[in-house]
């Protein structure tokens, strides 16, 4: 049934809570292709004006080997549970680069956490998984914070 699995992250604990329910969907339907995303936002234009470029194109890299390092240790403990997972980084906003990349990359399920933000905190800082379950074309499974034990 499920040939592609996207697990998108944002290397906090909450987003690694729903990596139990990949394993268990990913050998449930023995998948034979796993894709860990990590997508890494760019900076608020008013930080870009007050920053030096250098110093910003720095702290960009960083955050890059940063992420690319942390999508391989995920991708250890899936090869510890005797599954095969390729990582990738994209940078721009979380939501719509993983949505283009589902579309882009024929990936038929997504399953990601959430973070359980409500109110002011969930309209100031928006909702990723919320946006991406309100526009996938792919099925998305997503995690509640409150079902994780952390």
């Amino acid at each position: 049934m499920y040939k592609k699995i996207l697990f998108p992250t944002d290397g906090s604990e909450l987003s690694e809570c729903a990596m139990s329910h990949l394993v268990a969907v990913a050998r449930g339907c023995q998948v034979p292709d796993i894709v860990l995303l990590r997508v890494i936002e760019p900076p608020l234009v008013h930080e870009v004006l007050e920053i030096n470029k250098s110093i910003m194109q720095n702290a960009r890299e960083g955050s890059l080997k940063d992420a690319k390092r942390y999508l391989a240790e995920l991708a250890d403990k899936l090869s510890q549970e005797g599954l095969k997972a390729s990582t990738v980084t994209l940078q721009g906003q979380p939501a719509d680069e993983i949505l283009n990349f589902a579309k882009n990359n024929n990936i038929d399920l997504i399953i990601m956490s959430t973070h359980g933000r409500s109110g002011v905190a969930r309209w100031t800082m928006g909702s990723v998984a919320d946006k991406i379950v309100r526009h996938s074309i792919s099925p998305v499974l997503t995690v509640s914070p409150a079902s994780c034990r952390i």
